[in-house]
């Protein structure tokens, strides 16, 4: 805004992978603001994120303010050593182990390894055999938009724990809700970690409420794959070529990524460009009212 005007208003965020067709909230309880979350509450919604994403039953979910907020903590479930981040991927993950004191690298054996999945930016689906650290996290923050490709099955096996993002595929990113799943041990170690009441009473709420609405589930994967599809004709229509990504968010390659992301800039559109590529440009989906405006752009 600082450079090319307008109020937050009059932008268009196509930065995010967060689908522009949230769920509905409604129905919320003067007790979920109130009282502090009770034991019951936190069951529930863990109750039916183990229905909606087939939790293996050796497997302890934890409810969390967040991914972001598990990420930051899971470094602290073993003594820093070495992680193997293959790149590109979501920064944040490298960024928790390094701060942490754990050496990251690409290849080569280590104590730990993350695995976006499917990957951020590129959509690239990881296999059961790619969990092949003593500490592995599968991040699968995005993987609701294909659940036949999820690797929940490994979340009871040692060591592995399999994130979920809620906000994205929900699209309700500031309610601030996400799960850690995997052994129960570490589970318990990570929740010592994040603390008493670490998600409020809404996000209780709504979350279970959202889990359990596979009708919905159902519907927004087909109207996403069918905007993916829309995204990426009418952006290689302009010039670029399709890399990878999922339906909440695509990949191109473009002759100049910065001065796409500049172009879309005038017009009040953000987008996501990266450090190691001056070719790559992301693009989340656009809500309903904003397509004209971006076929407008481009």
């Amino acid at each position: 805004m600082a450079l090319y005007g307008g109020a937050r208003g009059d932008w268009i965020d196509l930065s995010t992978g967060i689908n522009p067709h949230p769920y509905k909230v409604a129905d919320l309880q003067p007790s979920d603001w109130m009282e502090l979350p009770d034991h019951g509450a936190f069951e529930r919604l863990s109750d039916a994120a183990r229905a909606f994403w087939n939790v293996p039953g050796g497997a302890a979910i934890l409810p969390a303010p967040g991914a972001s907020a598990v990420i930051a903590r899971l470094p602290a479930l073993a003594p820093a050593g070495r992680v193997q981040i293959t790149l590109p991927t979501y920064n944040e993950h490298a960024a928790a182990f390094a701060a942490q004191g754990w050496t990251v690298q690409e290849t080569g054996p280590a104590e730990a390894r993350v695995i976006v999945h499917p990957n951020n930016p590129d959509g690239r689906i990881w296999q059961a055999a790619d969990a092949d650290a003593p500490l592995t996290v599968i991040d699968e923050s995005f993987c609701d938009i294909a659940p036949e490709a999820s690797l929940i099955h490994l979340a009871e096996q040692p060591g592995v724990i399999v994130l979920k993002s809620f906000g994205k595929f929900w699209g309700l990113a500031g309610l601030r809700l996400g799960f850690a799943i995997g052994q129960p041990d570490l589970i318990a170690r990570l929740n010592d970690l994040t603390g008493p009441w670490a998600v409020s009473g809404p996000a209780l709420r709504i979350g279970e409420r959202a889990l359990r609405d596979i009708q919905w589930a159902e519907a927004a994967r087909v109207r996403l794959a069918d905007e993916a599809a829309r995204l990426d004709q009418l952006v290689t229509s302009s010039g670029a070529r399709l890399v990878g990504g999922t339906s909440l968010f695509r990949l191109y390659d473009v002759d100049a990524a910065a001065a796409w992301q500049q172009r879309l800039a005038q017009a009040h559109i953000w987008s996501r460009i990266f450090p190691y590529s001056s070719t790559y440009l992301r693009l989340g989906l656009p809500p309903a009212e904003g397509w004209a405006r971006l076929q407008a752009a481009l």
